[in-house]
């Protein structure tokens, strides 16, 4: 008869503290996401976005690109979205975005994923409990285009210092 053992109760762990992160690591963020009209529009509407490349199919078809676009902001944050449990679950707080590039246009219907490379970890000077993670992150669509670029720091926690250790 096998041994019972008392139940265990697991909680689930996201993110990682500074001693976790390693340069040259990737991070290949899941799950995707496949971007629907709905999404586009709702977005649009609760940022005040009114172009009509994101809402107005007549327009949008009299554009190079014969179909309305997803709105740029709305593609940043989901693939910032996607990067949280990777990358800045624990953090303190996100220090900043730079160059950030558009170089791809997305459209209702694409699916999305996203993948980060830790190009620096470094010790705070000015807090001994935390440090600076720097992330380059790339969104692409699920044939491989990339679609923007930026690099980002976050102030993230030593083990043992985190909120809630």
């Amino acid at each position: 008869m096998p041994d019972i053992q008392e139940p265990r109760t697991i909680v689930a762990d996201l993110g990682r503290y500074l001693e976790d992160f390693t340069v040259g690591d990737v991070y290949e963020h899941r799950p995707g996401r496949t971007i629907t009209e709905a999404d586009n529009i709702q977005f649009s509407l609760l940022t005040m976005n009114r172009h009509p490349m994101h809402c107005d199919h007549a327009f949008a078809e009299k554009s190079e690109f014969g179909k309305p676009l997803v709105n740029s902001g709305l593609t940043l944050a989901m693939v910032l979205g996607m990067t949280v449990d990777d990358v800045s679950y624990k953090s303190v707080a996100n220090l900043g975005w730079k160059e950030i590039k558009l170089v791809a246009p997305v459209f209702p219907g694409d699916t999305i994923y996203a993948r980060s490379k830790v190009l620096d970890v470094r010790e705070s000077k000015k807090r001994p409990t935390q440090g600076i993670v720097t992330t380059y992150t790339e969104g692409y669509k699920a044939d491989g285009t990339v679609f923007v670029t930026f690099e980002r720091a976050s102030l993230v926690p030593k083990r043992g210092h985190g909120i809630g250790d």
